[in-house]
C-alpha cells in the first residue's frame, strides 16, 4: 500500500468514528422562510397594486406582527414589503375580462355633489306637494305621498351609489338591510304618531289621519351630503395612517381616533340641520331631536361600516334599533288582551317620562353605540383601508395619499 492510499484509508475511518451530530449539523428551519408565504398568497401578491395592499390581504387572513416575526420581519408591513418587491406582477392586458378594473366616465365633484343633496330636494318637494293638496281628496294626496316615497328612494340609492358613499368591495351583503332601514327611517316619520295612537286605544282605522314628522324626514333626506363629507374625511386620513404606520398596533394607534372624529362631524352637522328644519316646518321637543339625531348616527356609522367591508355588522345593528321600535309597539298591542296589562309598563314609563320619541332614541342610540364599539375594532386594520379588488368606480377615489 502506498503512502497516498494510506493516508486516504486513515481519513475515511477518522470520519467514520465521528458522532453523527458532528458529521451532520442540524437543520434549523428553512434557509428561505418566506418562500412558503409567497406560494400560498400567490394570487394576492401577484395582482396587489402596492405593498400596502398586501399588507392588508395578509392581515385579512390571519397574519399578525407576530406571526411576521416568524418570517424574520419585524411586522407584517415589512413582510409585504419583501412579498411585493419578490413576486412578479401579473400581466394586467392579459387578465380575464371580469377582472379588470372598470373605468367608468371621471364625475365631477360638483355632480357627486348633486347626486347628495338630490334626497334632500325630493324631499322638500314632496313636502311642498302635500301641502299644496291640502284641499284634495284623500286619495289623491295618498298619491302624491306614494310617488315623492318612491323618487326619494331613488335619490338616495343614487346617493349612496356614487362617491364616499359607494361601497367599493366586492360581494353583496345581507339582503333584509335595505328592510331594516326603510323601517327606522319610516319609523322616524310615523312611529312616534302610530305608538301615541296606539298608548291612548287607537288608532281609528281608516279614519284616522298619520301625522308626519316633517323636520325629521327633511334633515335625514339633506344628511346624505354631510356623511358623504365626513366619510370621506375619514378615508382620505385613514389611509394616510397606513402608508405612515410601520406595524399593525402603530396602525390602530392613528386610525382609532378618527372614527370618534368623524362621527362627531356628522352629529354636528346633522343637529344643524335638525335645528334648521324644526325652525321651517315645525320641530317636536328635545326629544324627537334627539331620536332623529341617534338614528342619523345609527345610519351613518352603518354606511361606513358598508363601505369599508363590514354589511354584516352594519346590518346586525340597523336589526337590532328595528327590533327594539318593533318590540315596543308589540308590547303595547299584547298588552289590551286580557290578564297581559302589565307588559307595557315599560314603554308606557319611557313614554310619559320623555314622550313616544323616547323609543326611537333609546332604540337607535344602543344600536349606534354598539356600532361604533365594533368599529373601533374593525376599522384600525389595513384590510379596512385596501383599495377595492375590482378598481374604483371613480379614479381619483382609488388615489392613495
Amino acid at each position: 500500500m502506498s503512502a497516498a492510499e494510506g493516508a486516504a484509508t486513515g481519513a475515511v475511518a477518522a470520519a467514520r468514528d465521528q458522532p453523527a451530530d458532528r458529521a451532520a449539523p442540524p437543520r434549523r428551519g428553512p434557509a428561505d422562510p418566506v418562500r412558503s408565504l409567497m406560494h400560498r398568497h400567490q394570487e394576492l401578491c401577484a395582482r396587489a397594486v402596492d405593498a400596502l395592499e398586501i399588507a392588508a390581504g395578509l392581515e385579512a387572513h390571519g397574519v399578525t406582527d407576530r406571526t411576521a416575526a416568524r418570517f424574520r420581519h419585524r411586522d407584517v408591513f415589512s413582510l409585504a414589503e419583501e412579498l411585493y418587491a419578490r413576486v412578479p406582477r401579473a400581466d394586467r392586458d392579459t387578465a380575464p375580462a371580469d377582472r379588470r378594473p372598470p373605468v367608468p366616465a371621471r364625475r365631477s365633484r360638483g355632480v357627486r355633489a348633486a347626486l347628495q343633496l338630490l334626497p334632500g330636494a325630493v324631499c322638500t318637494a314632496t313636502v311642498a306637494a302635500l301641502a299644496s293638496a291640502g284641499t284634495a281628496t284623500p286619495a289623491v294626496r295618498s298619491a302624491v305621498g306614494a310617488a315623492g316615497a318612491l323618487l326619494l328612494a331613488l335619490a338616495v340609492r343614487l346617493a349612496v351609489r356614487s362617491g364616499p358613499l359607494r361601497r367599493r368591495h366586492h360581494g353583496s351583503g345581507p339582503r333584509a338591510t335595505a328592510l331594516w332601514v326603510c323601517w327606522t327611517a319610516g319609523y322616524a316619520v310615523y312611529g312616534d304618531w302610530l305608538l301615541a295612537q296606539l298608548l291612548t286605544g287607537g288608532p281609528d282605522l281608516p279614519h284616522a289621519a298619520p301625522r308626519a314628522a316633517v323636520a325629521t324626514a327633511v334633515a335625514l333626506a339633506f344628511a346624505l351630503a354631510p356623511a358623504a363629507g365626513c366619510a370621506h374625511w375619514f378615508a382620505v386620513r385613514a389611509r394616510r395612517a397606513v402608508a405612515a404606520s410601520r406595524g399593525l398596533e402603530e396602525l390602530a394607534g392613528r386610525v382609532r381616533p378618527l372614527l370618534p372624529a368623524a362621527t362627531l362631524l356628522f352629529l354636528a352637522a346633522l343637529v344643524g340641520l335638525l335645528l334648521g328644519a324644526d325652525a321651517a316646518f315645525g320641530g317636536d321637543g328635545r326629544t324627537a331631536l334627539a331620536a332623529a339625531a341617534a338614528l342619523g348616527v345609527l345610519l351613518f356609522l352603518a354606511r361606513l361600516l358598508t363601505v369599508h367591508g363590514f354589511p354584516e355588522a352594519a346590518a346586525t345593528g340597523l336589526a337590532s334599533a328595528a327590533a327594539l321600535e318593533y318590540l315596543a309597539l308589540t308590547l303595547v298591542l299584547i298588552a289590551r288582551l286580557p290578564g297581559l296589562h302589565p307588559l307595557d309598563a315599560p314603554v308606557e314609563a319611557l313614554t310619559g317620562a320623555a314622550g313616544p320619541a323616547a323609543v326611537p332614541a333609546v332604540a337607535c342610540a344602543v344600536a349606534a353605540l354598539g356600532l361604533l364599539g365594533y368599529g373601533l375594532r374593525a376599522l384600525t386594520g389595513a384590510c379596512a383601508h385596501s383599495p377595492a379588488p375590482f378598481g374604483p368606480a371613480d379614479p381619483t377615489e382609488g388615489h392613495r395619499p
